[in-house]
C-alpha cells in the first residue's frame, strides 16, 4: 500500500515537472496566442516568463506589445519603458513606445520618442518611416524629408518608398512618384499595398504624358530626373492614342534601349537594370501587364493571363524567387 501511494505521488510530481517550461518555450507559446488574437493568454504566459527572468528585455518588449494590443496602455508603457531606458534597447522598442503614445492621442510625446530613437539608431528606416507618418497625419508635409532620409540610410526598408511615392503622386513631381512606387512594388510585389500602388502608377503615367513636352518646366529637377524625362520624351508619340499596358510596354522598352545607350553611365540605377534583366529574359511584357493590367481593366487582364499562362507563370515564379533591393546612394535628388 505504501509503495502504491509513493508511486502515485512520484507520478504526480513528475507530471507537474513535465509542465515546467523555459522562457523560450513560454515566449513561443505567447507568440502563438498573439497570432490567434488571444492577448489575454499571451499576457498570462509572458508574465510567467518575466517572473523567471525579470531582466529579459525580449520578454518585456513582447509583454508591452501584448498589453498594447489588449488596449491596456498604462501597463504597456511600464513594460516597454524598461526596454527603452536600457542600453540594450533596439529601434523596435522605440516604435512600440511611440505607438502607445499615439494610441493615447499624445502625438507630441510620440514624436519625441521617435527622435530619441533616431539619435540612438540613425540608420533605422523603420523609425524614419513612422516619424514621417506621424508628421503627415498631423498635416506636416515636410514628412517627405523623413521618408527620404529613411531611403538614404536604409535603402532596403520598403515603406519609406511607399509613403514617398504617395507624397509625390499628389505633387507636381510625377517622375519621382513613378520611380519610387515601382521600386516599392518590386520590394513587396504581393503585399496588401500593391493594388493601390499599381493604380497610382498607371494614373501617374497618364498624368505625366498629358504633357506634350516632358522636358518643359524641369528647372528644379536633378540631372538624373532630367535625363529620365528626356529619354521618356523621345518616345512621347506612343502615348498619343492613350496609355494601356501594351502601349506602356512599348514605351518603356524603347526607354530602356535609349537609356542604356548613355545616361546609365552617369546614373547607375537598380530599377532600370532590373527592367533590362526582365526584358532580356523575355518577361518584360508580363511584368508590365502585372504592373498596369488590373488597374486599367481587370477582366481584360484576367483574359490576358489565361491566353499567356506560360509567360505569366514564368514571370511570377521569377518575382517570387527574386529579392529586389536598392543599393545605397541611388536617390539622385
Amino acid at each position: 500500500m505504501q509503495k502504491r501511494l509513493l508511486f502515485s505521488w512520484l507520478f504526480i510530481l513528475l507530471s507537474f515537472t513535465g509542465f515546467a517550461q523555459t522562457v523560450a518555450e513560454l515566449r513561443e507559446t505567447a507568440r502563438t496566442f498573439m497570432q490567434q488574437g488571444d492577448f489575454g493568454n499571451a499576457i498570462l504566459v509572458l508574465n510567467r516568463a518575466q517572473a523567471l527572468e525579470p531582466a529579459n528585455l525580449l520578454v518585456s518588449k513582447e509583454l508591452a506589445l501584448a498589453y498594447y494590443y489588449n488596449n491596456d496602455h498604462p501597463r504597456a508603457l511600464d513594460a516597454v519603458k524598461k526596454v527603452t531606458d536600457s542600453d540594450d534597447a533596439d529601434d523596435a522598442s522605440f516604435q512600440i513606445l511611440a505607438n502607445i503614445y499615439k494610441a493615447q492621442g499624445n502625438s507630441k510625446e510620440a514624436e519625441k520618442v521617435y527622435r530619441r530613437g533616431l539619435k540612438k539608431f540613425p540608420n533605422s528606416g523603420a523609425l524614419y518611416n513612422d516619424l514621417g507618418e506621424l508628421m503627415w497625419n498631423n498635416r506636416d508635409f515636410s514628412a517627405i524629408e523623413q521618408w527620404e532620409k529613411g531611403i538614404r540610410v536604409d535603402p532596403a526598408f520598403p515603406l519609406n518608398y511607399y509613403h514617398a511615392a504617395r507624397h509625390y503622386y499628389l505633387s507636381t513631381n510625377k517622375i519621382r512618384g513613378l520611380l519610387l512606387g515601382e521600386i516599392f512594388l518590386n520590394m513587396e510585389p504581393f503585399g496588401q499595398k500593391a493594388p493601390e500602388v499599381k493604380e497610382m502608377l498607371l494614373n501617374g503615367y497618364k498624368k505625366l504624358f498629358s504633357e506634350t513636352d516632358l522636358t518643359a518646366g524641369t528647372s528644379g529637377l536633378s540631372d538624373f530626373e532630367k535625363a529620365v524625362l528626356r529619354n521618356l520624351n523621345m518616345h512621347n508619340s506612343i502615348a498619343g492614342r492613350g496609355l494601356n499596358p501594351d502601349a506602356l510596354t512599348m514605351l518603356r522598352t524603347r526607354f530602356l534601349i535609349s537609356w542604356f545607350e548613355k545616361p546609365h553611365e552617369d546614373f547607375p540605377y537598380k530599377l532600370f537594370e532590373h527592367q533590362q534583366h526582365l526584358l532580356r529574359l523575355g518577361v518584360f511584357n508580363a511584368y508590365n501587364q502585372w504592373l498596369f493590367g488590373a488597374a486599367q481593366n481587370l477582366p481584360v487582364f484576367q483574359n490576358w493571363i489565361t491566353t499567356h499562362s506560360g509567360e505569366y507563370n514564368d514571370f511570377t515564379k521569377l518575382m517570387r524567387s527574386t529579392i529586389f533591393r536598392m543599393p545605397p546612394k541611388q536617390l539622385y535628388w
